[in-house]
């Protein structure tokens, strides 16, 4: 029986790829007790990743048959992820370790291009893997890489070599505040208070609502609204907790994590008290495997002391990819499938994870519950400047002296941050603009960095101030350069589910690239983006090259 030119088969043999017991012998062993769920099929491929450095065609014909599912649709669910290598048979393995070099706009302007030609070309191909990277959430560090899975922050060839010839890539746990710790110091008595009905779980909603607390992931929702709509819808419901805080710029939620995890973590279980939540998902990226550790020591911990009784805490594992920090998207990422964000209405707080009510919350916001029920509401409200409430967590990189994440007022300015928490500009750089937003928060210039810095004060300039990642340009930087640096990454990351914004952030870059920077066709791409993509992602996209058409025109006079 002949099946085209050099094919052939017996009559007995099936079609397809065939199921290979030493295969299915390696992922049982992998997988063990755990179950074989369809929301764990992604939790399920790290552990073959992590084990064999990739994903073999025949691990995943194993798994696809563990799991009684079709072999395509694991294939659908690894293939969307950045950080999965499925490898075919007649391809080769990956190098056994994996470096990954930033190259999202703070590490560009401090020299990651340079920095990963230098590693190219110093390696073993066949032992060392170089690959540039969105952002890695080390901004404040750039250039930085991660080697495996320990970060090297501002990078240089020979720093990065004396990491590979320690010949570990164990992540670097840094300092935290343990249980014993946080419970010495007064942790989870407020929990206890509203498990026994000693704090009303409605009240402590109306002391959210009175503190002005919204939503610090960048959308800004008033927080204790959010509790009240999904309060009074039936069960069962969830709570879904991001922690894929992938936009450019942005490192607040890891600092907080790996500094105090146990505030984000009652935080979390006072709120699912508060909504009646059967179950709390924490997704967390892939990018931060130091802060993976911390978490899964720290919930086990709550487990072993019994803080978690009937409401329990499951760590999720992102994959690399920045669509997932939509919502939606996120949910989809939980439930084992790809991150393709979903169409609205319905809202997530109506039917979200597993079909059910699902109240979503950023890191940094559950991390102000405590203080606010314990300081007063009245306490946080006042923490603003012009007439804003309450602190925000700044992550601030690029041409400033001293980077990192600063805790400062909600409404605070430009000029203020960069005078009184940052140091000012580093010797030999003149303030010149800066990203109030993150990668789709667009651009603005010096002069309009007395702004205040908050929901909403930017709009009338076209930006927003979104995941507060402020990323800081000086005389030294040329904007074209860096509106096309973030559009690359907005045309990497579209998830390609809707044409608009598949095709617009290609054509974006493709017109950036080629040089023609004409306004009229930029604003109908832009617009086209704008009112027909799905998501935030595409809606967004063009913020950073409108920006520069509109505030910097010098720099097409050059």
């Amino acid at each position: 029986m002949s099946f085209g030119k050099g094919l052939s088969r017996k009559p007995s043999q099936p079609k397809g790829r065939q199921l290979e017991d030493a295969a299915l012998s390696e992922v049982q062993a992998l997988l063990g007790d755990e179950p074989r769920r369809r929301d764990l099929l992604i939790e399920h491929l790290h552990k073959i990743q992590d084990a064999y450095g990739c994903l073999e065609a025949r691990h995943l014909k194993a798994l696809s048959a563990e799991m009684r599912m079709s072999q395509v649709e694991v294939y659908e669910v690894a293939s969307f992820y950045h950080h999965f290598d499925i490898v075919r048979e007649d391809e080769q393995k990956p190098a056994p370790l994996t470096v990954r070099v930033c190259d999202s706009i703070a590490c560009s302007i401090k020299g990651a291009d340079a920095l990963a030609a230098a590693l190219e070309n110093g390696v073993d191909p066949a032992k060392v893997r170089i690959q540039k990277v969105p952002c890695i959430g080390r901004c404040a560090g750039a250039p930085s890489v991660q080697v495996g899975k320990r970060a090297v922050d501002n990078a240089s060839e020979i720093s990065v070599r004396s990491v590979l010839y320690e010949g570990t890539n164990a992540p670097i746990i840094p300092d935290h505040v343990g249980l014993d710790q946080y419970r010495a110091e007064g942790g989870y008595r407020l929990l206890e208070q509203v498990r026994t009905g000693e704090l009303d779980a409605a009240a402590i909603a109306g002391k959210v609502l009175e503190a002005g607390l919204r939503g610090l992931g960048g959308a800004g929702f008033p927080t204790g609204t959010k509790w009240k709509i999904v309060n009074d819808l039936p069960g069962p419901k969830y709570l879904t907790i991001n922690g894929d805080e992938g936009e450019p710029g942005t490192f607040k939620d890891r600092y907080h994590l790996e500094h105090d995890p146990h505030r984000l973590l009652e935080g979390a279980l006072i709120a699912a008290h508060a909504i009646s939540a059967a179950r709390i998902y924490l997704y967390m990226r892939d990018e931060y495997p130091a802060v993976l550790e911390i978490l899964a020591k720290e919930i086990e911990a709550l487990r072993i002391s019994g803080i978690i009784t009937d409401i329990d805490i499951e760590l999720r594992r992102g994959a690399g990819a920045y669509i997932c920090g939509e919502e939606s998207a996120m949910i989809e990422s939980i439930e084992g499938k790809r991150g393709l964000p979903r169409h609205r209405p319905p809202f997530i707080a109506q039917v979200g994870l597993f079909g059910r009510p699902t109240l979503n919350h950023n890191v940094e916001t559950l991390f102000w519950i405590r203080d606010i029920v314990e300081k007063g509401p009245e306490w946080f409200a006042s923490q603003g400047r012009r007439g804003h409430k309450g602190f925000r967590s700044f992550s601030v990189s690029g041409r400033v002296k001293e980077p990192g994440v600063k805790l400062a007022p909600a409404g605070i300015t430009m000029n203020e941050l960069l005078a009184e928490f940052c140091g000012g500009m580093e010797d030999g750089h003149t303030f010149k603009g800066y990203l109030p937003g993150g990668a789709s928060g667009g651009i603005l210039p010096a002069s309009l960095a007395d702004e205040p810095l908050d929901f909403g004060t930017l709009d009338s300039h076209g930006c927003f101030i979104g995941s507060h990642a402020i990323v800081v340009f000086s005389d030294q930087d040329d904007m074209r350069d860096v509106a096309l640096n973030l559009m690359r990454f907005f045309r990497h990351e579209s998830c390609g589910q809707c044409t608009p914004c598949r095709s617009g952030t290609e054509k974006m870059e493709h017109l950036l690239v080629s040089g023609d920077w004409n306004k009229e066709k930029i604003a109908d791409l832009d617009a086209v983006m704008r009112s027909a993509s799905i998501c935030g992602l595409g809606q967004a996209a063009g913020n950073p090259v409108a920006s520069v058409l509109k505030f910097f025109p010098e720099e097409f006079e050059r």
